[in-house]
């Protein structure tokens, strides 16, 4: 029986990963030859001549498209500032990201499984973060989404070959991108108020007014960048444990966040 299931799974594999390939080249041929870049553009535009509710959904699928497409999503989080402003560009934001990441999630896991094994072989530090993500699960996501050690359109696929539950990480992928959308949509917010005063519509603000908006730029942008630096010594930290054959689970009576060291809580 062993001899007659291994070549019908070798078979299977080598399917899945020239589907998988196809589809890849499939998409670049595509982005090249259609002008994905100007096709973006002109997506945006339409999407700020929109109403609230429209707008929104058409972003919001937009950024899921772009996301499982791998992406970068730089351009359309700061695209969201300058549209919908700080409070609901991060909303959509957040949304289009977290449902574009679950979906590539899902793709890595179940239909480019050996595509992604393939891409990441032979890297010791992804090795090094699956056997991470295979102790600590949900709690390395989330210090991985904050600490960006692997790029974002990546990462999702590679996630979905590793051991983490989807519930938690798909709640982990949210929480941990947060922090980084807010940066960007507030920089894009303040962006587009910029280029409206350029081109010589106003916005009618205050001087105090401009001293809060600059002030709560540096603010997240300080914030953002004090949480980065922690979550990323706590996932070198984390690695260097995996690597060496540690076993970083707490202790009896030890608290789970002081056991973490980033003096935050993540059980």
């Amino acid at each position: 029986m062993m001899a007659e299931s291994t070549p019908a799974k070798k078979t299977s594999s080598r399917t899945r990963l020239v589907v998988g390939v196809t589809i890849l080249a499939v998409l670049l041929v595509v982005s090249i030859v259609f002008d994905f870049g100007g096709a973006l553009r002109t997506a945006l535009e339409t999407i700020r001549d929109m109403s609230i509710v429209t707008g929104a959904l058409v972003f919001m699928v937009l950024y899921t498209t772009t996301t499982v497409f791998l992406v970068p999503g730089s351009i359309l989080t700061l695209a969201a500032g300058a549209i919908f402003g700080v409070v609901k560009g991060t909303i959509f934001v957040s949304l289009g990201s977290t449902v574009g990441a679950t979906v590539a999630f899902f793709v890595g896991r179940y239909f480019a499984r050996d595509w992604v094994s393939t891409k990441i072989a032979g890297r010791p530090r992804f090795a090094a973060i699956d056997d991470a993500i295979g102790r600590e699960g949900w709690k390395i996501v989330g210090l991985l989404r904050l600490s960006p050690v692997v790029p974002f359109s990546v990462s999702n696929y590679f996630y979905g070959i590793t051991k983490v539950r989807p519930l938690g990480y798909v709640l982990a992928s949210w929480i941990g991108m947060l922090p980084g959308t807010l940066m960007y949509v507030y920089i894009g917010s303040l962006a587009g108020t910029l280029a409206a005063i350029g081109a010589g519509e106003g916005t009618g603000f205050t001087t105090l007014q401009w001293v809060f908006y600059g002030v709560g730029l540096v603010a997240t942008i300080a914030v953002t960048i004090l949480i980065t630096r922690v979550a990323r010594r706590a996932v070198d930290r984390a690695l260097t444990e995996s690597a060496s054959g540690e076993d970083n689970s707490p202790a009896a009576g030890q608290d789970p966040a002081s056991a973490s060291g980033t003096g935050v809580a993540v059980d």
